[in-house]
């Protein structure tokens, strides 16, 4: 089928696909789109690499204990905060309206906002950093009391949590100027700057772990030295960036500023938008802080196992969902300024048709090749066997719903664009309560393993009610050829199972232990066998891929 001329692109008249090919509407959205999401998930490919690299380190050097567990408690403190404020609630309220302040006063009136929240942000954030050091006993409490259980556990958690708590202000200041670079469409300076975390954390394990033991002094506090020296650098690469386009906030010192900044509107409506923003992000974050508690109360090493499952499922999710998500935020909040429905519609279907077709086959690798990617990954030095298998069984939780994970990424800011705060707030209140309701149930029989099936299970529940409040709204339409699309996507994911599952039980991969590099080349091979598989039956099947990446 030809490429149709740009007038017949914009054309309001639709367009019947042919057989396997996807619609050529002038809703479909525009090459730009594939680029800076192809761009994310390079940079951010290289960042869960180096975080890989980094896990594997960790877990070989310090392997599963009591004192990775009170580091791992330690670092989801900030890392909390970080993701309820900074990268969760304050992102979605405020790349929403920057976009559509930039639309609608231009640069000037952007910047002035841009100084305003920044003003109001960094203040925030000494007051709340101060407060998180004094009262670090109470939130490690409040997260994992089970690590009572040893005492050195437990104060070993609340040394690094007083190290670590700043974390969150650099990293809530990195969420600002990301959210600045993204709305100008500069994607790259975000997207790699989480690589410099892991590269600190690497060095502290190679270097300062060593360093550290030579000083009489426990090795797993170089970890929280890492994560110090990680935040610094990941807000420092931010700033010649802002520089270059003559957007660096400008943070007011006086109380004059302060009340100005409170003053400006704008700013009050990004303040207004961040507190169902903020319920709706904490919802998740509680149902974190409740399975850790939980966690930390099961069998000793729980907690490390489902941090490292949590990483292996990360891979994806960073490399679709949030990829998908930086990009379209700012084009949706920009489309809804322009009253450009169908623009709008149409960037949320070509974001759906790409979650479906690359993370299916995700939850499938993840479903029945779990111990494979474990072993590999993982089971070096202190990483014993039956760490894999315990680390397998909460990674395969997580794959049950790898699909709604990642398409939370893109329906979700359907409704931030809108500034729409609630709906996602209420559904997630809910998602939370069946998901509990699940633990209360299944716990007791699968132990720390349900506490990934149910946080799976509740996204995809999360994500089907999230697609039915677009579509019953009329924001999101479909366009033609979706049946088909899903009928190929399953039969390819079909024959990748059967390969998968072969591979998995054909090979003892825990047995190859000392056979690394011969274990890694047969990772590589089946993963290798596995991509060409998919994508090779889903050309067969008609399914025109690279019409889909290039709209």
């Amino acid at each position: 089928m030809k490429d149709a001329s740009l007038k017949s692109l914009l054309s309001p008249r639709s367009v019947v696909p042919a057989a396997g090919a996807l619609p050529q509407a002038h809703t479909l959205p525009p090459v730009s789109l594939f680029k800076a999401a192809s761009t994310v998930s390079l940079l951010t490919l290289v960042s869960r690499i180096t975080g890989l690299v980094r896990e594997l380190l960790m877990a070989s050097v310090f392997g599963v204990s009591a004192m990775t567990d009170a580091f791992n408690v330690a670092f989801r403190i900030p890392n909390l905060f970080r993701r309820v404020l900074g990268e969760g609630a304050f992102s979605q309220a405020f790349v929403p309206v920057l976009a559509a302040t930039r639309a609608e006063d231009g640069d000037d009136g952007a910047r002035a906002l841009i100084d305003h929240v920044g003003t109001l942000l960094a203040w925030t954030l000494v007051l709340l950093c101060i407060a998180g050091v004094l009262g670090a006993p109470w939130m490690v409490w409040a997260m994992a009391s089970g690590l009572q259980q040893s005492a050195q556990g437990f104060d070993a958690a609340v040394t690094m949590t007083r190290w670590m708590f700043p974390y969150i202000g650099f990293m809530s200041l990195v969420a600002l100027a990301g959210g600045i670079l993204n709305t100008w469409k500069k994607f790259a300076v975000p997207a790699a700057s989480p690589v410099l975390l892991n590269i600190a954390l690497i060095l502290s394990i190679t270097l300062g772990a060593p360093f550290f033991a030579r000083h009489g002094i426990e090795p797993i506090y170089a970890q929280a030295a890492g994560v110090m020296l990680g935040g610094l650098l990941q807000l420092g690469i931010q700033v010649p960036a802002l520089l270059r386009l003559g957007l660096l906030p400008r943070i007011g010192v006086r109380w004059s500023a302060i009340r100005a900044a409170w003053a400006d509107p704008t700013t009050r409506k990004v303040a207004r938008l961040m507190l169902p923003a903020l319920l709706g992000v904490s919802v998740a974050q509680v149902s974190l802080l409740i399975n850790t508690q939980i966690a930390s109360h099961l069998a000793t090493g729980s907690v490390s196992w489902i941090t490292y499952a949590d990483r292996l499922m990360e891979l994806p999710t960073a490399l679709l969902g949030v990829a998908l998500g930086v990009v379209l935020m700012p084009q949706l909040a920009s489309a809804r300024a322009k009253q450009d429905d169908e623009r709008y519609s149409a960037m949320l279907d070509w974001g759906l048709r790409l979650v479906v077709v690359l993370s299916v086959p995700c939850m499938v690798a993840l479903l029945v090749f779990a111990k494979p990617l474990v072993a590999v990954l993982y089971h070096y030095g202190a990483f014993a066997d039956r760490d894999v298998q315990q680390t397998t069984l909460a990674l395969a939780g997580y794959g049950v719903g790898i699909v709604g994970i990642v398409a939370i990424k893109v329906l979700a800011p359907g409704y931030f664009a809108k500034h729409d705060m609630r709906t996602p707030m209420l559904i997630a209140v809910a998602v939370l309560v069946l998901t509990q309701m699940m633990n209360f149930v299944l716990v007791p029989y699968l132990q720390h393993a349900a506490l990934t099936l149910s946080i799976g299970v509740g996204a995809v529940i999360n994500a089907t009610w999230l697609l039915v409040g677009l579509l019953r709204r009329g924001s999101y339409r479909p366009l033609p050829g979706w049946g088909r699309f899903a009928l190929q996507v399953v039969a390819a994911s079909a024959l990748l199972a059967v390969l998968l599952a072969w591979g998995a039980q054909h090979f003892d991969w825990v047995e190859m232990k000392a056979q690394r590099l011969q274990r890694i080349g047969l990772l590589a091979a089946m993963m290798a066998a596995a991509a060409v598989l998919y994508f090779g039956a889903l050309w067969a099947a008609g399914l025109k891929l690279r019409q889909l990446l290039r709209r």
